[in-house]
């Protein structure tokens, strides 16, 4: 294979080997029903963190000793001080592909429907519950404007069983 000159050293050049798919984190998008209508809870990220200034769903790392669900629970804890009513899988992925790794990441997403107002920690400086037309506008990716339809959607219309997760889980897989 012939490799252009100015390829950095520290690029592996494409090859007819797998990319790397990277399940590294969850998304959660917390919810309530007012008058049977789901609205989502977002969160504006606080200046000293990444993506600072934007709005955005709860979302965390999975950390090696964990599952994704139990990453996401760890995290809707971590970041609103809430612990869900309800908990579910959604039946799709967030996804995207990270040019400066040659990376395709594979994002477990759930919801969480909640009561009472979130207690903010250090990553976040304001909170909202918006419809979910309003949650589009502010989030930034098409993919989560996707994902929260499809949580807006299944939280009035029932979700399945088999996407429940229960509440008192036990902690292992």
């Amino acid at each position: 294979m012939n490799l252009p000159d100015d390829l950095p050293e520290d690029r592996t050049p494409p090859s007819a080997l797998a990319r790397s798919v990277s399940v590294r984190v969850v998304d959660v998008y917390p919810y309530r029903k007012q008058r049977d209508v789901p609205e989502l809870l977002l969160l504006r990220r606080s200046n000293q963190t990444s993506y600072a200034g934007a709005w955005r769903m709860v979302g965390g790392t999975i950390e090696p000793d964990e599952t994704a669900w139990q990453a996401a629970l760890r995290e809707l804890r971590e970041e609103t001080g809430l612990a869900p009513e309800q908990f579910w899988t959604l039946p799709s992925l967030n996804h995207f592909y990270e040019w400066q790794h040659d990376r395709i990441n594979l994002i477990p997403a759930f919801a969480a429907e909640v009561g009472g107002p979130p207690t903010l920690n250090h990553e976040h400086d304001d909170w909202a519950w918006m419809s979910v037309g309003e949650a589009e506008q502010r989030l930034q990716w098409p993919e989560q404007q996707r994902l929260a339809r499809l949580v807006a959607s299944m939280g009035a219309q029932g979700v399945p069983a088999a996407l429940q997760i229960p509440v008192d889980a036990p902690d292992t897989a």
